[in-house]
């Protein structure tokens, strides 16, 4: 029995590839059901001994060698690193005076393959000493794949099926079906993130709010249209406003949070002549809202008849405003309510019994008359 599934053995240049290669080797899980057929664990390449991590700094030869006994495979990675690298060399004479040259595999992480050339040799020259029959060895930039993740993921299952001793397609389909899916896992994950950055990006990007305003009494040609309306909105107790010219032009209100859309605000529209709207509505950045004309400025209309050199009233005089009958009251005071689609700001007041034809200019109010001389 061997404590340890496999040996790495590799040079210092290279300890970041021995470290995935080990992480890699220990953690591959093997289908259930080959697992039953071989009598495997789930993970049966496990242990695998790395230098690093299972040697205390300062470790004896000898005990290298007893790790080198304790173990059923070596495997090498092969560099240009290694292939210059004294104890690589050693390791692989070590293992193969052992008996086991069958289970020596080469893990090829850089260089070329008997190139000849000492800045590119990936092999160690003890490979070819001791005449060792394989060293083709699993490449991760083999052009497999236009993917060079692929290729590295190929060069794995390459040394993990030798390490067992099964074909490598038995492994390689189940294992890109696998990296299939976990490349749409990543893909939908990278796009649930993308959408949480850019829902957070837009609910922090100000918008700018518009208010329009639309009459919905009845429309006056004669009356004074809006103007110097001040519009206010109150979002979470802060307050903006604007004033609009014209109902045909909106209120803007600019540096609006996003996040304040679809919730709830407060908007007060204030105008002369106009009746004060003051409602919540849900914030859209387009939003329209109906404002009603007060029919009291033109329509409340009050005067008196006055004779200033007898200093006296004309309680129950007949007049005729723009045409509409009233009288006068026991005080002299005429008071008479003009409907919005009649109303003026300025009317025709006839008396016929006194003579009189005048012009009465609105509003009016209690103190307002019409002299007689």
């Amino acid at each position: 029995m061997y404590k340890y599934y496999a040996f790495i053995s590799y040079s210092s240049k290279d300890i970041v590839w021995g470290k995935r290669l080990q992480k890699k080797l220990e953690g591959y899980r093997m289908p259930s059901t080959m697992c039953s057929e071989h009598g495997w664990k789930r993970k049966p390449i496990n242990p695998v001994f790395f230098a690093p991590s299972d040697i205390q700094p300062g470790g004896l030869n000898s005990e290298l060698q007893e790790r080198l006994k304790a173990s059923r495979n070596l495997i090498v990675i092969c560099s240009p690193n290694s292939a210059k690298s004294e104890w690589v060399g050693k390791e692989i004479e070590y293992f193969h005076s052992l008996g086991r040259t069958d289970n020596i595999h080469f893990f090829i992480v850089d260089g070329i393959p008997n190139s000849g050339n000492p800045e590119t040799e990936c092999f160690n020259p003890v490979v070819a000493n001791l005449g060792l029959p394989e060293i083709l060895g699993a490449n991760v930039h083999e052009k497999v794949s236009p993917w060079p993740w692929i290729n590295r993921e190929r060069a794995y299952i390459q040394l993990i099926t030798k390490l067992l001793g099964i074909e490598f397609d038995s492994i390689w389909q189940r294992h890109k079906r696998i990296l299939f899916e976990k490349c749409i896992l990543w893909v939908l994950g990278i796009m649930a993130v993308l959408a949480i950055i850019a829902t957070v990006w837009v609910n922090n990007q100000p918008v700018e709010v518009r208010i329009t305003t639309h009459e919905t009494s009845v429309h006056n040609d004669n009356l004074p249209p809006l103007k110097d309306a001040i519009v206010t909105l109150t979002i979470d107790n802060d307050t903006k406003t604007d004033t609009i010219e014209s109902i045909d032009i909106p209120a803007l209100f600019k540096n609006i949070p996003h996040s304040a859309l679809g919730k709830k605000a407060q908007v007060r529209i204030e105008c002369r002549d106009w009746l004060t709207t003051d409602t919540t509505l849900v914030l859209g950045e387009s939003n329209s809202l109906n404002i009603e004309r007060d029919p009291k400025p033109y329509g409340n209309i009050q005067f008196m008849l006055w004779n200033v050199n007898l200093e006296k009233t004309y309680p129950g005089t007949a007049v005729t405003i723009n045409g509409h009958e009233a009288s006068a009251d026991e005080e002299g005071m005429i008071r008479y309510s003009m409907p919005l689609a009649g109303q003026d700001t300025m009317y025709v007041i006839k008396v016929p019994d006194l003579h009189i034809d005048d012009t009465l200019r609105m509003p009016t109010t209690q103190s307002t008359i019409i002299e007689i001389k």
